[in-house]
């Protein structure tokens, strides 16, 4: 993953991992989040004891209630609940890990594992996730139109139409990685309608919620959306962007099951599936997610500094997209402050990213991708131009 950077002549440099950048070009620590860790440093009363194999009980509590809503009625029901994993990698494999074994599908006599539908594009490794848990049926459905530079809707519902009856749809919430681009309510409903009628099974990925709108629930709407319809579910949630803890490797598994027998099974099995590949997840940053979410006066401190690096986020796109305009660069640029989060489609061909890569030593993905948080008021003139350039000499 590469975030580009404007550089000298036969300079190179990568960014990598993919995360939120100050103006200054630095990784940020969120305030709330020092605050936290130096509580936790001066506590005399933690220990680094092993965490169960599901993890913190608080922390899965209130990451599911972070996630669903504290009045949700699977939660007031007690049919749903969390995996505290290694990330949303980690809880999007143990999950599909759990399907393959127990998920199937009977397309004969004999129930066969079930097809998994994953978006085009998706994240780089979630089909290796999926193939290294022992899936062999593999697919994708269509997401991102490349002429509109927008969602391919009736590409995307013509898929799932056509999608084998009980099959697995990973579908992205919260700012789609890697193209920015989500669904609106109503498509939502549409996306919900044709899930149910088809009997398809919806396994989440909720990577950064609050980057998408700045409104926590807002974001996790389509998820609430579909437990409200009945739907049993997975959702695996992450917290490396939205508190910017990239090394601690916080991840959620949230279950949402159609009883509380059925969700104390399920629990058990994917537990076992969690200490077989981890053991025990780690305590540290589950810890200072937990104390922010369980301290009102925190909890409205964290999304103030959610706000801080949304409006960076979106200001740098309109920036960027003012400065094409000004530059009079061919084509419409509208769709750059239409998507969300850190990820952006910039809608460049194969000619033009090799000219930003080898001319003007700008590193970025072969689809176009970069990180918005790449630009700041330094390079911002510079990627602007150069981009110009590749658009107007191709």
């Amino acid at each position: 993953l590469w975030i580009f950077f404007p550089l000298k002549p036969h300079i190179c440099i990568f960014f990598f991992p993919v995360e939120y950048l100050t103006n200054e070009g630095q990784s940020w620590v969120l305030p709330v989040v020092r605050k936290v860790q130096l509580q936790i440093a001066n506590d005399p009363t933690l220990t680094h004891e092993y965490v169960p194999s599901a993890g913190q009980a608080e922390f899965t509590r209130r990451a599911t209630e972070l996630v669903l809503g504290r009045e949700s009625h699977a939660i007031v029901e007690n049919r749903t609940g969390g995996i505290q994993a290694v990330g949303g990698t980690g809880a999007l494999r143990i999950g599909a890990e759990f399907l393959q074994c127990w998920y199937k599908i009977r397309t004969s006599r004999t129930p066969t594992c079930a097809p998994v539908y994953i978006s085009s594009p998706a994240w780089e490794n979630h089909q290796q996730v999926f193939q290294d848990a022992g899936f062999e049926d593999i697919r994708s459905y269509r997401y991102w139109d490349s002429d509109k530079l927008a969602l391919a809707t009736n590409d995307l519902m013509e898929d799932m139409e056509n999608a084998i009856e009980h099959a697995i749809i990973v579908l992205y919430v919260s700012s789609h990685h890697p193209t920015g681009v989500d669904p609106s309510v109503t498509e939502w409903e549409q996306i919900a309608g044709i899930m149910r009628r088809r009997k398809l099974f919806p396994f989440f990925y909720l990577p950064s919620q609050g980057f998408a709108s700045g409104d926590l629930d807002q974001d996790a709407w389509p998820i609430r959306h579909f437990v409200a319809e009945g739907f049993e579910l997975f959702c695996a949630q992450s917290f490396s962007e939205n508190f910017c803890l990239y090394s601690e490797r916080v991840g959620n598994l949230v279950i949402v099951t159609k009883d509380n027998e059925s969700f104390i099974s399920i629990k058990s099995q994917i537990a076992s599936i969690a200490r077989a590949i981890w053991g025990s997840p780690g305590a540290a940053g589950a810890r200072i997610v937990t104390t922010i979410l369980n301290n009102p006066a925190l909890y409205a401190e964290w999304k103030e500094n959610l706000k801080v690096m949304l409006q960076r986020m979106m200001l740098m796109r309109e920036k960027l997209k003012e400065k094409l305009r000004i530059l009079g660069t061919v084509g419409s640029w509208e769709h750059i402050p239409q998507q969300n989060g850190m990820h952006c489609f910039l809608g460049l061909n194969s000619s033009q990213i090799e000219f930003l890569v080898r001319k003007k030593h700008i590193y970025l993905l072969e689809n176009g991708r970069i990180n918005i948080c790449g630009l700041n008021s330094n390079n911002l003139e510079y990627v602007a131009q150069s981009i110009h350039e590749a658009v107007k000499f191709d």
